[in-house]
């Protein structure tokens, strides 16, 4: 019976610390494990994202100054008619438009020209005539005078002659006026002629540039009708070697834009391919729409090859900085903050009672002046690395990013250090991400787990 005895204690104390070692493994924290990158080290640029459109750099919209039925079109260095993507050189032919009513007032305004012509030749031969009648009162009022008013010449006669005399001065002076209005009824019409024939002229629609028609707006048979504004028939690229591109940029970052800045760009034609450019210039008139202020920025691009097409749309990156042979991490380990109970326990007490701790902090003043004198304003942070079943933070100063990669400094990191992305926790043989353990679960071990909960 004693040994009974001794047995059944023996039993009761291993059920006792077996139950124990359960309960606490129970309380224990869940194992962690967690995902990792090594600090890296290269080259960064950080970038400003925007989108454009491609542009000839200078465009000529050719316009027509009369109204007509457009009949026939020119034709183009290759010796075909005026199309789409046709190369001219400047003064060839592009439309010509029905001329018939400007003609016959060509020719109206010749008839009239030759009428005013002939009116300052009747003038002037009309001047020749009335001074030889002036000749003729001068010598017998010269006359006059000698004999005076005496028996000889009656009083009448006297008075006669002197108003003969008058009035052949007179009309010698309106003959003279007669050829000057004479001679601006010419002038007017030589006016009327020149306007009819720059009139006709217009008829004929000639390119005034060497270029690349990109638009043709008119087709043979259709009217043309110019009132207020002169109607666009051709639009003219004059050199699609080079090319803009206008991009539309936010308020927020046009600070960081200037010109001869470099930019990159792809277009969704060219799947995977990387053009080049510069900004041009800045221009100051702002647009707003939906309370968004945007600027418009010009970039220049060669397009010897020929491959961009004019109004493609371009995904712009303007490289704002750029770092050379720097750690970087992957901008998810700025992001990640452990739970407290994963911190080490000696600098548990930095993370705040019952507090996540956060991966960025305040702006402090750290790196190189600016080129304009102003001071590189970098960003306290903080990465986590593993320490045993721990993670201990690291505190460094965060520079430039290009959307996946950040400039990091810092004493204690170096190239190769593992920083932790995420964490992936594993409770009961079930992952889960985040940390702690379900809260609200029954501790004690020996009570039986409902369905879908876990310790």
């Amino acid at each position: 019976m004693k040994r009974v005895i001794q047995i059944g204690v023996v039993l009761v104390a291993v059920v006792l610390v077996g139950g124990t070692a359960l309960y606490v493994k129970g309380k224990a924290a869940p194992a962690a494990t967690f995902t990792t990158a090594p600090v890296k080290r290269g080259d960064l640029v950080s970038t400003i994202g925007a989108t454009g459109t491609i542009e000839p750099e200078e465009v000529v919209d050719v316009g027509a100054q009369v109204a007509g039925l457009i009949n026939a079109f020119g034709t183009d260095k290759n010796g075909k008619a005026i199309d789409y993507g046709s190369e001219i050189e400047a003064g060839m032919v592009l439309a010509k438009i029905d001329d018939s009513m400007y003609a016959a007032d060509a020719r109206l305004a010749a008839a009239q020209l030759q009428q005013a012509q002939a009116q300052v030749a009747a003038a002037e031969a009309n001047v020749v005539q009335l001074k030889a009648r002036l000749d003729q009162a001068q010598r017998d009022w010269e006359r006059a005078k000698k004999l005076g008013s005496s028996d000889a010449l009656a009083a009448s006669s006297y008075d006669g002659y002197k108003a003969a005399y008058d009035g052949a001065v007179a009309g010698v002076a309106a003959g003279e006026a007669a050829i000057l209005q004479a001679h601006a009824a010419v002038a007017q019409t030589e006016a009327a002629l020149s306007r009819t024939q720059l009139n006709l002229g217009y008829c004929v629609i000639k390119s005034p540039v060497k270029g690349v028609i990109i638009d043709r707006r008119v087709n043979i048979g259709q009217t043309v009708v110019s009132s207020l504004n002169a109607p666009s028939l051709f639009l003219i690229a004059k050199d699609l070697r080079r090319m803009q591109v206008w991009v539309a940029v936010n308020e927020a970052d046009i600070g960081n834009i200037k010109p001869g800045q470099p930019v990159t760009f792809s277009v969704d034609a060219f799947q995977g391919v990387i053009f080049n450019g510069e900004v041009g210039q800045v221009r100051l008139n702002a647009t707003m729409s939906q309370n968004v202020v945007t600027y418009t920025v010009e970039v220049n691009t060669d397009n010897s090859n020929g491959r961009l097409l004019p109004y493609l749309t371009a995904n712009m990156q303007f490289h704002v900085d750029h770092r050379e042979n720097v750690l970087m991490v992957p901008n998810a380990a700025l992001r990640w903050s452990p739970p407290p109970e994963r911190i080490a326990p000696d600098v548990r007490p930095l993370a705040g009672k019952g507090r996540r701790v956060a991966g960025a902090g305040s702006h402090v003043a750290s790196g190189e002046n600016a080129p304009d004198g102003s001071r590189t304003v970098m960003s306290q942070g903080t990465v986590w690395v593993v320490d045993g079943k721990y993670v201990r933070p690291v505190r460094i100063h965060v520079g430039i990013g290009d959307g996946t990669m950040t400039e990091v400094q810092g004493d204690k990191l170096s190239e190769g250090t593992e920083v932790i992305l995420s964490e992936v926790s594993t409770t009961a043989g079930a992952p889960q991400r985040g940390g702690s353990a379900t809260a609200g679960t029954n501790s004690n071990p020996f009570v039986p787990q409902l369905p879908g909960r876990s310790r």
